[in-house]
């Protein structure tokens, strides 16, 4: 039976992800937790989402991170890729029209 932790990690005995391990997999990707799994009351490993894996391996840079705010501020987020060619093609045409 899971057991909390620290406020984001769920600990759970090793047989217990075993023999649940498709539903703490949608777990820890629906509510953006760690799961620690330990052996024998010690924890021997950790299952992360794959965001905060590559958030952990490759932290995103500080302008990356401010542009990211930007864009979620401006609504440009939600823009798709054919959406931006598009804004880019304007530009460009009428940057050579001046």
């Amino acid at each position: 039976m899971p057991k909390a932790a620290k406020r984001n990690s769920i600990v759970v005995s090793a047989l217990w992800a075993r023999t649940n391990f498709g539903n703490l997999l949608e777990r820890v990707e629906d509510e953006r937790r760690s799961l620690i799994i330990e052996k024998r009351g010690t924890p021997r490993a950790v299952l992360l989402s794959i965001r905060d894996y590559v958030r952990l391996a490759a932290p995103e840079p500080d302008i990356l991170r401010i542009i990211g705010e930007e864009s979620r501020a401006k609504g440009t987020d939600k823009l798709s890729s054919q959406q931006i060619d598009r804004i880019i093609k304007d530009t460009r045409a009428n940057k050579t029209k001046r």
